[in-house]
């Protein structure tokens, strides 16, 4: 039973894909161990934490790239709807899929842990990316992945590939392309690690903004929940993110915007790398900054105008536009 400050039950909404479920119950299981709750998952009854699988706009349109169908905010809107009407509790999403700004009324109210952020490549016919033959297909939804690919390999064509990892695992496995990326953390959390052919270092290929972070989302007016998700967070992770995101707010990144961005605590410090890029990888920004942790939110945004500042316009044709990246 959830403390009596606390719903009971507590409900976690999530997408129900394989990863977003596994990622809803290492946040259930958090939880449990903060609020002392022995059965976390209500398994033996109805009181304890419920996990709320809610289908998503994103989930639904699989036949086009997010960008021609209205950005990352197609993950988190029937989410957002579930916080706001007193149907979830907090909600769970992989960081990445965020848009730049929540709604007002809902924040970010702390991360797990944060897992590898590196990108896997995956294949039956090459080793790594720099194996694959000239002319091979590369099947991604990413246009961050696709900049960076051609970036390396401008000899390779990429083409769109959308579901969920298990989906783009058996599309691989029938030939439908010659490779495919995923993050790394996505099939550490399924068990599937060996699939990965290759695993890329953010050296080669810088990862999302928020790439391998699990952000828990509430309502802001929600104080007792708040302060029990406070109770798990990992503080590192939060403060990375926060620069990344700021990085990604002061370029108003779209989903038809490659963006890229890693900051990470080093010696007591912070450090952050970020790109901005032209979707066929031939044209590249980058930033870097050190700095003090508490300065976390401001290095990402210096980053970010360091970049403005020398980006083409063609770089950001739809940066007015906002939303998500």
């Amino acid at each position: 039973m959830t403390p009596h400050n606390l719903p009971s039950p507590l409900v976690i909404g999530t997408r129900g894909s394989p990863l977003a479920l596994a990622q809803a119950r290492e946040v259930a299981r958090a939880l449990g161990n903060v609020l002392g709750i022995g059965d976390p998952l209500g398994e033996n009854g109805p009181d304890g934490i419920v996990i709320d699988a809610i289908r998503t706009t994103g989930d639904i349109i699989q036949d086009r790239a997010l960008s021609e169908a209205g950005g990352k905010g197609l993950f988190t809107k029937e989410l957002d709807a579930a916080l706001f009407e007193g149907r979830a509790h907090v909600t769970v999403h992989s960081a990445k899929d965020l848009p730049t700004d929540l709604p007002d009324g809902l924040v970010i109210a702390g991360c797990l842990p944060r897992e590898d952020v590196r990108d896997a490549f995956i294949s039956v016919k090459a080793a790594s990316l720099t194996a694959l033959s000239p002319g091979a297909v590369v099947g991604t939804a990413s246009l961050r992945r696709q900049a960076q690919v051609l970036r390396l390999r401008p000899d390779v064509r990429v083409t769109l590939l959308r579901g969920n990892v298990g989906t783009r695992l058996q599309r691989i496995h029938e030939g439908a392309v010659d490779a495919t990326l995923l993050a790394v953390a996505g099939l550490n959390r399924l068990g599937l690690a060996d699939r990965a052919t290759a695993v890329i270092p953010v050296e080669t290929m810088l990862p999302a903004i928020g790439q391998g972070a699990i952000a828990i989302v509430v309502r802001e007016q929600d104080i007792a929940i708040r302060e029990a998700v406070t109770r798990l967070a990992d503080a590192p992770t939060g403060i990375a993110l926060e620069a990344e995101r700021a990085f990604l707010r002061v370029l108003d990144g779209s989903c038809r915007t490659p963006i890229a961005g890693y900051a990470r605590i080093v010696g007591g410090g912070i450090h952050f790398n970020g790109l901005l890029l032209s979707e066929d990888g031939r044209e590249v920004v980058a930033a870097e900054r050190s700095g003090a942790v508490a300065d976390a939110r401001a290095l990402g945004e210096d980053a970010g105008r360091e970049v403005l500042a020398r980006a083409s316009p063609a770089l950001l044709p739809h940066r007015k536009g906002g939303g998500t990246w």
